[in-house]
């Protein structure tokens, strides 16, 4: 248990689910899964963003060290701080090594990250930051992790794909993200009311927003459906269906929606267990062909 949350407060298990879900697009675009090194620039990339955007946090404001999804910093800032310096590093090294067609078509994406956690004004009463946008963070994030993860296996495959299949596969996995986003928001309505945001669980109440996850996972799941059996991809097929059934019971579990990990566990590691599951039934199939 202690490793487990040492992964997930220092944001490395978070990015493992983004490497995962890029290996999942390797298969779903029916190429053998394979180690390159856009998975580092996807890895560091994560990392990066998601320990600067506490780092802005805690620097603009001091009383979210006492929050829970920030005192870690508080107990291991020596560590925090390396952790910031090493992904840094890493994503430097990572954007040397990468394609220039791959940074060239991921500039705007990458840009659009760092606004929606850098101040982009500051006055003395308030701090502006893209994601104060009303509405627009949930789906700016959705976004965000369907174009990069899907993306970057097309772009540095350099193969020409049907337009309709990589639309369809950006679609769907912003469904997914959009479905386990909304938790987050529904946890942090009093805290957003406070600070004035506009979002979703706000405009529509908690109960409501649960249905609209619900809602957009079927969505997800019955395009997908008919997406890949006009592809033959029965393997996706599968590995959808079991993490859709999954996601279904850890949004409508109030056992499980009490759980200590459950934002940062449970619901961020369904997109690594969605992951695993396409690379693991592609194996499956492998051994009983």
């Amino acid at each position: 248990m202690k490793a487990i949350r040492i992964l997930i407060n220092s944001n490395i298990f978070i990015s493992l689910s983004a490497v995962a879900l890029t290996v999942a697009t390797q298969i779903q675009l029916g190429l053998n899964p394979q180690w390159h090194p856009y998975l580092f620039l996807i890895f560091f990339a994560t990392l990066f963003e998601y320990n600067l955007h506490r780092l802005i946090t805690i620097l603009t404001n001091s009383d979210a060290l006492n929050s829970d999804k920030h005192n870690w910093v508080k107990d291991k800032s020596n560590w925090f701080y390396l952790l910031v310096f090493l992904s840094v590093l890493g994503f430097a090294i990572s954007v040397v090594e990468a394609k220039l067609k791959v940074l060239l078509t991921l500039a705007p994406i990458a840009g659009l990250t760092l606004f929606y956690s850098t101040p982009l004004s500051k006055s003395a009463k308030r701090i502006f930051r893209l994601r104060q946008i009303p509405f627009l963070k949930i789906f700016l994030i959705s976004f965000v992790w369907a174009t990069v993860t899907i993306l970057l296996p097309v772009i540095h495959s350099e193969k020409a794909y049907n337009n309709f299949h990589i639309l369809t596969m950006i679609i769907e996995r912003f469904l997914f993200v959009f479905a386990i986003t909304i938790p987050f928001d529904i946890r942090d309505m009093i805290a957003d009311r406070q600070a004035g945001l506009k979002t979703i669980p706000l405009l529509i109440g908690a109960k409501k927003s649960i249905y609209s996850s619900i809602s957009a996972l079927v969505l997800f799941l019955t395009i997908a459906v008919f997406h890949y059996l006009i592809t033959n991809q029965w393997i996706i097929i599968s590995a959808f269906t079991i993490s859709f059934l999954t996601t279904i019971v850890f949004l409508i579990n109030e056992r499980i929606r009490n759980l200590p990990l459950y934002y940062y566990g449970i619901l961020d590691g369904t997109m690594l267990l969605q992951g695993v599951l396409v690379l693991g039934l592609y194996f499956i199939n492998l051994i009983f062909q």
